[in-house]
């Protein structure tokens, strides 16, 4: 893929890949690492996604690269999330750090379908789960956050 294109997709999706490998990494600088291994691979020509796919391919990519470090036997401890300098508004930075807290397979629904407003269908196909697992990680999710948070929102 050519470079001008892939600059493209960066401005375009890069907050996006980062939220995506936060969510997986918990961790800042490796949330970051990912963010440039991601773009870095199409450079390489590891695939071009089809016109108007960029998206899904973007977190699909990113997804696989991030299982790929928790699988990896060197890992580093977590960043404690208070020092973690989230993608979030300072009002909303109580429900990230809470959303961060979450089980893997809660957060990671939770993330794709709250913050990058995935369907469950195309969150199902992405984590080649059911949609109807999917409809159950948000709806848990959310009923521990209620808990968590203290709300009835």
């Amino acid at each position: 893929m050519d470079r001008e294109r892939v600059l493209e997709l960066f401005d375009r999706y890069g907050d996006m890949v980062y939220r995506v490998a936060l969510g997986y990494l918990r961790s800042s600088q490796e949330a970051e690492d990912a963010v440039q291994t991601v773009f870095l691979k199409l450079l390489e020509g590891a695939g071009t996604p089809w016109p108007g796919r960029e998206r899904a391919f973007l977190t699909r990519i990113t997804i696989n690269h991030c299982k790929d470090i928790l699988r990896s036997a060197k890992r580093y401890a977590d960043t404690p999330l208070e020092e973690l300098d989230l993608p979030a508004p300072p009002e909303d930075q109580e429900v990230f750090r809470a959303v961060m807290d979450l089980p893997e397979k809660y957060r990671l629904a939770v993330t794709l379908h709250c913050f990058e407003g995935y369907t469950f269908q195309e969150i199902a196909r992405l984590l080649h789960i059911g949609p109807s697992a999917v409809s159950m990680r948000v709806h848990r999710a959310k009923t521990i956050l209620k808990q968590q948070l203290g709300r009835e929102e």
